[in-house]
């Protein structure tokens, strides 16, 4: 661990190691109103679980909830082309929902992107996963 102070702040920083994907997809199972949902849990530079299995053409909600006391973030999940184009604050503590429906068939990542100046990127530090899309079933 190291201790490093900047306009009079203390970081401390440790040597954190990335979280893997998750071998196997949470596979999102769809509600009797036709919504597949899931929630995903947002730590310290990580999603859990961080790789989701949903059907193409079905409307998804996730929920995510910020277990961090102080650190915010973020979800950014970019393809237009497939049906959604998201990037949205999770302040810490809290929990917001997002609702999109994939239109192509896939696999997408979604990640953390904020950076505080002269660190590394969350999305660097191993925050990011899949967001698998498969035809119907």
């Amino acid at each position: 661990m190291a201790i490093f102070i900047f306009s009079g702040y203390i970081f401390l920083l440790s040597s954190i190691n990335p979280p893997l994907l998750s071998a196997s997809p949470l596979i999102v199972n769809t509600s009797s109103d036709g919504v597949q949902r899931a929630e995903i849990i947002v730590d310290t530079y990580s999603y859990t679980p961080n790789h989701l299995l949903v059907i193409v053409n079905r409307p998804v909600e996730l929920t995510l909830k910020s277990v961090t006391w102080v650190v915010p973030h973020n979800f950014v999940l970019k393809a237009p082309e497939a049906g959604f184009d998201i990037s949205k604050d999770i302040p810490a503590g809290q929990t917001i929902t997002l609702s999109f429906t994939p239109t192509k068939e896939g696999r997408f990542k979604f990640l953390c992107d904020k950076k505080l100046l002269f660190f590394k990127s969350h999305q660097e530090k191993g925050m990011e996963g899949i967001l698998e899309v498969k035809g119907s079933d």
